[in-house]
């Protein structure tokens, strides 16, 4: 094609022909032009495409973090409400009028209200790569965007307050483990001795006398309205997040 036009270009030069030489290499350059730009649009196309691949390769990673993280906020609040509602099942007998209940029934609320300690760990991988490599840009949604810049403000936020909670329960347990009162009472009542195949004593002392002390009732109720607080304010407003982020990753998906 490129000796053709040469050739031609020769010919009208040399029975000079100017007016169509210059019509000629005119159509020439326009041609190349046009090549150009089709080329050039090509190369654009094929680019948009390769993003819109990446960024939906993204999000369906950032979904999949997103509800494995849900998953676990859920399932964590349900440990943290069985903390307090327990305890509050122990706060109800020393505040109030109520007698205390059986040993076994309460070595059970004890148990249920300082077993488990709850510790947020979302999946981040995806999300932290993105950050660090700076390829969260990719992603075109603006709002998404900011949600995800966010998301470690509301992780601190939790993980602060999930340390002042393990605060107030190991002051619970502290009252237990300094003596004052059984853990062995709790463990043989609750079962637990018998699951991890040890005996149970039947001299140990109870802990009737220790959940009277006002040093417990204090702790105890510090602690309940502490799990309250961190389900309340700091939880569900995450849980919340979550969702937005998972709405606005689903939309974005649809649309690709």
């Amino acid at each position: 094609m490129i000796s053709l036009f040469r050739s031609t270009r020769r010919l009208l030069i040399k029975k000079k022909k100017i007016g169509r030489y210059l019509l000629y290499a005119t159509g020439e350059i326009f041609l190349i032009v046009i090549g150009i730009l089709i080329a050039l649009g090509i190369n654009n196309w094929n680019q948009n495409r390769q993003a819109r691949e990446r960024e939906k390769f993204y999000l369906e990673g950032l979904r999949s973090e997103f509800e494995s993280s849900k998953i676990k906020l859920q399932n964590l609040m349900e440990v943290n409400r069985l903390n307090y509602e327990e305890s509050k099942k122990i706060a109800k007998y020393l505040t109030t009028s109520e007698k205390l209940p059986p040993e076994e029934e309460l070595s059970k609320a004890l148990y249920n209200s300082f077993s488990y300690e709850i510790d947020y760990n979302p999946n981040n991988s995806l999300l932290n790569e993105l950050i660090n490599s700076g390829r969260l840009e990719d992603l075109s949604n603006e709002e998404l965007r900011s949600h995800l810049t966010s998301w470690e403000s509301f992780i601190q936020s939790i993980h602060r307050q999930e340390a002042a909670l393990r605060e107030q329960r190991e002051s619970v347990v502290r009252l237990f483990r300094n003596g004052n009162g059984s853990i062995s009472s709790i463990l043989d009542d609750a079962g637990v001795l018998e699951e991890i195949g040890l005996p149970a004593n039947p001299d140990t002392p109870g802990n009737l006398a220790i959940v009277r002390s006002p040093e417990f009732e204090n702790n105890l109720l510090l602690f309940i309205l502490t799990g309250i607080n961190t389900e309340t304010s700091h939880y569900q407003p995450l849980l919340h997040e979550i969702n937005s982020i998972l709405d606005l990753i689903d939309r974005e998906l649809r649309d690709s």
